[in-house]
């Protein structure tokens, strides 16, 4: 028997209770597709702070129990009954802090025990019971980004490697798990097709996605060798794009005569063959789903190049904008006191970020001409 925490806002709540359902979106729907019938559930409304339990699960999680409810905004869902005794827990934040608990993540059995022990008998509830830090997690996960600035220490995260952290310019497996959480369900293909040392491969398998990765000169079995200027497969097959593209012939990743790797980023021939890389994404994109498209700028010999200005200009001319994000780049060869000090006596900047470029293709061609109404919120000074 497993411990599982439902979120609500004053909204939902009402909806929660009159259809006896929990529900959550895809972002966290691995975890409400472990629910099984007698788990213990709580639902915690976020607007008021209250924690409303206990719960007993009447189903196993899915999806589209109910498809109707909440307007399809949360389609995975389970059905509920209430247990004798449910309460409901003022200052829940707190409380769970204090427990050691984010309610975020499924419950271990410390945790559990914790949680019904309180609700049971607040007020004589043990605190020096509480084990800080002794309660492992199901599975190591990063964090969901919510901002536009995503910094990360490492390269890889959990106990299995994702990709190879000593292959050249390699993918952080971070930005990869963060793109798939948002824009793609269990059981979605994802390709890669510039797919390097495999990341986006084992990102993909660890979550249930099913996925196909190609590169010009395959490091790995699991990497199929093609061009990513013509990609093998069919129109409006796959549910999203993910491309770590050379920028500039900066880097030498292999011998290979049609490496686009190879060729300067300060020509236009560069930016001519991504473009061809760009259409094939293009085609092969269900309408609606997305790409992104990680890429750096350039500075050579007193020569500044945004190479990522000319790419999003480039992406825009087939897709939809979604957003930018800054990627942080850590660990980098030119992360050093001496390219330090070079910065610093020849007036020029170290490249300290990459470029996330989250793009759509578009579901109607009409819908770019489409008038929007914005209800801004003003606020007095």
């Amino acid at each position: 028997m497993k411990g599982y925490i439902f979120a609500c806002t004053n909204k939902t709540e009402q909806e929660c209770f009159e259809r006896m359902l929990f529900s959550t979106n895809k972002l966290y729907a691995d975890n409400i597709l472990q629910v099984r019938k007698g788990d213990l559930l709580f639902l915690f409304n976020m607007d008021r702070d209250i924690l409303h339990g206990i719960f007993k699960a009447k189903s196993e999680g899915r999806k589209d129990i109910m498809p109707d409810a909440w307007r399809g905004r949360y389609p995975y869902q389970v059905k509920v009954e209430k247990e004798d005794g449910a309460k409901a827990i003022k200052d829940a934040k707190k409380i769970l802090s204090q427990l050691g608990i984010n309610w975020r993540n499924i419950l271990n059995d410390e945790q559990l025990n914790s949680l019904l022990n309180y609700i049971q008998k607040p007020t004589e509830f043990d605190w020096n019971s509480v084990k800080r830090g002794n309660g492992k997690e199901i599975e190591e996960k990063p964090s969901l980004e919510t901002t536009t600035l995503w910094d990360y220490p490492k390269q890889s995260y959990g106990k299995t490697p994702k990709g190879n952290n000593k292959y050249a310019g390699v993918t952080p497996a971070f930005i990869i798990y963060n793109m798939i959480k948002r824009y793609t369900e269990r059981g979605d293909l994802v390709v890669d097709p510039m797919a390097g040392s495999g990341t986006t491969f084992d990102v993909c398998k660890e979550e249930g996605r099913k996925c196909i990765c190609y590169d010009i000169a395959p490091t790995r079995p699991e990497v199929i060798q093609n061009d990513a200027r013509k990609i093998p497969l069919s129109n409006e097959s796959v549910d999203m794009v993910f491309i770590d593209s050379p920028y500039g012939d900066n880097i030498r990743y292999n011998d290979h005569p049609d490496n686009i790797g190879g060729i300067s980023a300060e020509t236009e021939e560069f930016y001519d063959e991504l473009e061809k890389a760009m259409k094939e994404c293009y085609r092969i994109l269900k309408p609606g789903k997305a790409l992104g498209w990680l890429i750096g700028d350039q500075w050579v010999k007193k020569k500044f190049t945004p190479v990522g200005f000319k790419i999003y200009e480039r992406l825009c001319k087939y897709f939809e904008p979604v957003d930018i994000i800054c990627v942080t780049r850590r660990n980098q060869a030119s992360n050093t006191p001496l390219w330090q000090n070079r910065a610093l006596r020849f007036n020029f900047f170290l490249r300290g970020f990459k470029y996330l470029l989250l793009v759509r293709k578009p579901i109607l061609e009409s819908t770019a001409s489409s008038k929007r109404e914005v209800k801004w919120t003003h606020y007095k000074r």
